[in-house]
């Protein structure tokens, strides 16, 4: 067995101002870095071989916060990014509300269909980001890593996971900052969902996304 804790992000600084980054490049906040610490303590007894992480920073960050403290290799992988939302990145959540009342609403209640214009469709994103996940799984057989993520490839993996039509995505809620998801792989590579959303740890730390995303 394989066995693969993913972490989403500590708090960026898009999630301070309500802002859809996609994959702009946005740094954690001064809570998004004790997040992570504070996640990488609560993690400090796992046995990781590998941290492996989104290249974006704000998810690099986290990563390299329990890759230092375990002192194991940390790699970027783009394909772990957040979804590449075209013309949504940058903007915020009422904007897109009243710019995009139709796409941004299967985004809202129908995520699993949802196609950002001028970017990336949520079933690209759960192609890219399976794949890279199962490669780590075959490339880590019986051993435990760590997989620093965003919110939508870790929802778009429950769906795999608790298999999930992407059709009833909107069934399985966003994880929050800094939060815990395992899950474990057998030697055939199907992976199962042992636990999500640990944030207790977390405490007065904790947050979560706005309701409007």
């Amino acid at each position: 067995m394989t066995r693969v804790y993913f972490v989403r992000h500590g708090q960026s600084e898009s999630n301070l101002i309500t802002q859809f980054a996609g994959s702009l490049d946005m740094p954690l906040t001064e809570k998004g870095r004790q997040q992570a610490e504070v996640t990488a303590r609560f993690l400090c007894e796992i046995p990781f071989t590998a941290v492996y992480a989104s290249d974006l920073k704000r998810a690099y960050d986290t990563g390299k916060a329990v890759a230092e403290l375990q002192n194991v290799p940390i790699v970027g992988d783009a394909r772990l990014r957040e979804i590449f939302a075209g013309e949504w990145e940058g903007k915020s959540y009422s904007d897109l509300e009243r710019d995009f009342p139709d796409s941004y609403g299967t985004w809202r209640h129908q995520i699993g269909l949802a196609q950002c214009p001028g970017g990336e469709s949520v079933a690209g994103l759960q192609q890219r980001v399976r794949a890279c996940v199962e490669e780590i799984v075959r490339n880590h057989p019986g051993e435990t890593v760590c997989v620093a993520t965003h919110a939508t490839p870790i929802r778009v993996m429950e769906c795999v996971w608790t298999d999930t039509p992407l059709k009833r995505m909107h069934t399985i809620p966003w994880v929050s900052n800094a939060s815990v998801t395992v899950a474990e792989y057998d030697e055939a590579g199907i992976g199962r969902l042992l636990e999500r959303d640990l944030h207790d740890h977390l405490g007065e730390l904790h947050t979560v996304l706005a309701k409007n995303v």
